[in-house]
């Protein structure tokens, strides 16, 4: 089985579309950019499923991604009757990168930011509830150099 990793921006909004058993398919097309004075490979991209559903709003013009996913051929006939093939990506998964340039200008954030806190208190945090202590050392590991002075401090704990 092959697998392919592409990082680019999408040349156009993703569009979406249904199987006829129903399967959402999302697809997308990544501009790979091959560096100075080389043209850009445009990969065609598609995405089943739930995930297709849910990142469909994602996937806009100009937004950067890292897509991983195998390279599948397909081939066809043309109007005039030639025979055409294309490398298509089917996506395993995919990762939005920074922000989109063009929707920054143009609307606002997808999620909303939680307001600052009035009169400079302090916004508590998660780490603030963590004890400095090791949870899971054990006696045993009083003579472990990598604990440094906890390793002192649990094996007075546990005496």
């Amino acid at each position: 089985m092959n697998s392919l990793t592409i990082t680019g921006n999408l040349g156009k909004d993703a569009e979406m579309r249904s199987l006829p058993d129903g399967t959402s398919v999302l697809s997308f097309s990544v501009a790979d950019n091959q560096g100075k004075d080389k043209p850009a490979i445009w990969w065609n991209c598609a995405l089943f499923g739930k995930r297709a559903d849910a990142l469909a709003q994602y996937l806009t013009k100009g937004q950067q991604v890292t897509v991983v996913g195998n390279v599948t051929e397909r081939e066809w006939t043309d109007k005039e009757g030639g025979k055409r093939k294309s490398m298509n990506v089917r996506v395993g998964d995919v990762a939005l990168q920074g922000g989109n340039p063009q929707q920054a200008e143009t609307s606002k954030p997808a999620t909303p930011r939680a307001a600052p806190a009035q009169g400079g208190a302090k916004v508590p945090s998660l780490l603030d509830d963590m004890d400095d202590d090791i949870p899971f050392a054990s006696p045993h590991m009083e003579h472990d150099p990598m604990l440094g002075n906890r390793k002192a401090k649990r094996a007075q704990v546990a005496r």
